[in-house]
């Protein structure tokens, strides 16, 4: 053998004996992840990089992803369903059997996303991105996060041999980003498939761990939610050429009414849950402790009012809200325009009546030539009770991880499928044990974006309280 055909040998062994040694100094082994948390990242990678944007991705794909990763670990596939209700619409039930001691535990999240533009992030929102401590995507936070978490972890429990008392369903459904609109996701499971989510409750989004400057400040669970509603308001007008101008004008008339309802404030209005809401958060918050003291006072204090409403979060808490989303208007550069109109969303106080709503609108608008038309059809639901089971193992488990942060009862700001799941007599919690920024919240924005240790962190966090919730060993 001539002395480079012995030194090519040498390399060849040296190389296939520093393998490992390579592989664990690159990549995410580098960053000293568990076994455990690598794979837990590789589905969530793969959920977030299939494009599930509600009008135009495949929720049928992820779903089918999921399943498979499923039956790959094991499931039968009597406890593995995908349905597609549509063409790309997907849904997926799976069930992890207990000894049927106790009624199941449902914990639900959802597949689509709402669109993202390239051109407007500063990386591709449909590749999972990793950069500054943060992992970056489309749906990372809603609701990837959730849908990644359950699936590993009902894997995780299958390969661990765990036998719970009651057994472990998980839904990853479709449509939520449009209030299931077509009745082809939550709706259609519980009324196609009821008995195979059928649950005494069920675990949702809507609450996460709060963090201010870096420590958790707050661990919420979501019981009820506001009601959402569109509204269409159009103004018409016989146009004309654009050369003999009037002062009567379709998207004059549609702006001026618009500037009046933004100058508007609905009254506060605090329920059961948001009044003990803001009486933890003044615990924690102690910039803002007195003027939320002073609004819960039995004559609030209309000065305080003010100064928290300017706080986005603290003000959709206070009231019903309504704000000019989409604007449209006229035909041609040179024409008068003919038509005008505007999308208004509308979040809703549980228990204020959805007409009243739309009469304050035509009154603030002050104009009959703005017409006011409701765009869909209000889902109400009952708030879901403060189940002793769920809050006390809630508040057990998070003293573990954050011992600081005071459990909070709220009212969600957005709607989910819970309100269809309240509607069907199971109970809903929306707690993800993901902490956040609390005022940085990218959800449906730009540069979407979860903190790398949340993440890890909030995974963990729910494999054990699904755990203490099912029982069982």
């Amino acid at each position: 053998m001539s002395h480079k055909a012995r030194n090519m040998v040498r390399s060849l062994q040296l190389a296939a004996a520093l393998g490992p040694v390579l592989l664990l100094a690159t990549g995410v082994a580098a960053q000293g992840l568990t076994e455990q948390q690598q794979f837990a990242r590789g589905i969530y990678q793969e959920l977030v990089e299939i494009n599930t944007t509600t009008a135009t991705g495949d929720t049928q794909k992820a779903a089918e992803a999921m399943g498979a990763r499923l039956r790959a670990a094991g499931f039968s596939e009597a406890d593995v369903h995908v349905f597609s209700p549509a063409p790309h619409k997907g849904n997926l039930v799976a069930r992890l059997p207990g000894s049927g001691a106790r009624k199941p535990i449902l914990l639900v999240a959802h597949l689509d996303v709402v669109p993202a533009l390239r051109e407007d992030w500063t990386v591709d929102p449909f590749k999972l991105t990793e950069q500054d401590g943060y992992f970056y995507g489309r749906g990372s936070s809603d609701d990837k996060f959730m849908a990644s978490a359950f699936i590993t972890n009902l894997i995780r429990y299958k390969k661990e041999g765990y036998k719970p008392d009651r057994d472990i369903i998980v839904a990853l459904e479709t449509d939520e980003e449009i209030l299931d609109a077509n009745g082809l996701g939550m709706q259609w499971l519980i009324k196609n498939h009821r008995n195979l989510i059928d649950a005494e409750f069920a675990l949702n989004e809507g609450g996460g761990v709060g963090l201010k400057n870096g420590k958790a400040i707050r661990n919420s669970v979501q019981t009820s939610e506001k009601v959402s509603v569109g509204y269409r308001l159009t103004v018409k007008d016989r146009g004309g050429h654009s050369s003999l101008p009037r002062k009567d004008n379709a998207i004059y008339h549609l702006a001026e009414g618009l500037v009046r309802l933004s100058n508007y404030s609905f009254p506060m209005n605090l329920n059961e849950t948001t009044r003990a809401y803001f009486a933890k958060t003044a615990e924690a918050d102690k910039s803002h402790a007195d003027d939320i003291k002073a609004i819960l006072a039995s004559q609030p204090d209309l000065a305080a009012l003010a100064r928290l409403s300017e706080n986005p979060g603290y003000n959709a808490q206070l009231r019903t809200t309504c704000v000019a989303t989409m604007l449209e208007g006229g035909h041609a550069i040179n024409a008068l325009p003919q038509l005008a109109t505007a999308k208004v969303n509308c979040r809703i106080l549980p228990g204020e009546p959805v007409d009243g709503v739309q009469a304050t609108i035509e009154r603030v608008l002050a104009d009959k030539q703005i017409e006011v038309t409701p765009t869909g059809k209000a889902v109400l639901s009952p708030p879901s009770p403060l189940n002793e089971e769920v809050m006390g193992s809630i508040e057990k488990l998070s003293k573990e991880f954050w011992p600081n942060a005071e459990i909070v009862p709220t009212m969600s700001t957005g709607a989910t499928d819970g309100s269809y799941l309240r509607n069907a007599g199971i109970p809903t919690y929306g707690h993800s044990g993901l902490g956040a920024d609390v005022d940085d919240n990218r959800n449906h924005g730009k540069d979407e974006r979860v903190l790398v240790k949340s993440f890890y962190e909030g995974e963990e966090y729910l494999y054990r309280l699904v755990k203490m919730l099912a029982g069982g060993k």
